[in-house]
């Protein structure tokens, strides 16, 4: 792949994961249910949900960041820093992903064990907005897992593989 083409995707899909990062951030947080049984589900009640909204928020200001640096010489020479704030964020991204997922889990199954009963028999609503945002989410740590690769691609390109001394193959001599 041309040096030109991979910069293009790169900075193509830091500004594709933006709006799927804001709308995930804005369904999560707007998403509330009143209950007249058990009350209200809101957003700040759930530590996990949290998470996630703040791990979004970071990653969607660093790929716009990243997508105007990209263009800017002084910081395009300076690959190391993006390969490493990919490869942060891209596992941030995962583990709120994986924060969601069993939230969810946990509403939809309960957990017998613990006594827990699934808590998207009281609160449909809710967790169908969760499920939206969790889809939305995906596709941006997707592309942030993506970025990631493309990023350690653009590092070690830039580096000579280790010189390792070829043996000679022995010749049988008969």
């Amino acid at each position: 792949m041309v040096a030109s083409d991979l910069k293009l995707v790169d900075f193509s899909l830091r500004l594709f994961v933006i709006p799927f990062n804001i709308a995930s951030i804005w369904i999560a947080v707007n998403n509330s249910q009143d209950n007249s049984d058990y009350g209200k589900l809101e957003f700040h009640d759930l530590v996990g949900l949290k998470y996630m909204v703040c791990v979004s928020a970071i990653a969607a200001v660093y790929a716009l960041f990243a997508a105007v640096s990209s263009y800017l010489r002084c910081l395009l020479t300076k690959a190391w820093l993006f390969f490493v704030t990919d490869q942060v964020l891209a596992y941030l991204m995962v583990t709120s992903m994986a924060a969601l997922v069993e939230f969810l889990y946990l509403a939809y199954n309960g957990d017998q064990v613990v006594s827990w009963s699934s808590g998207c028999v009281s609160y449909g609503k809710f967790c169908s907005r969760l499920k939206i945002a969790l889809i939305l989410h995906v596709i941006a740590v997707c592309c942030f897992l993506v970025l990631a690769v493309i990023s350690a691609y653009r590092l070690f390109t830039r580096f000579d593989p280790p010189y390792v001394p070829s043996k000679e193959p022995q010749q049988d001599r008969t």
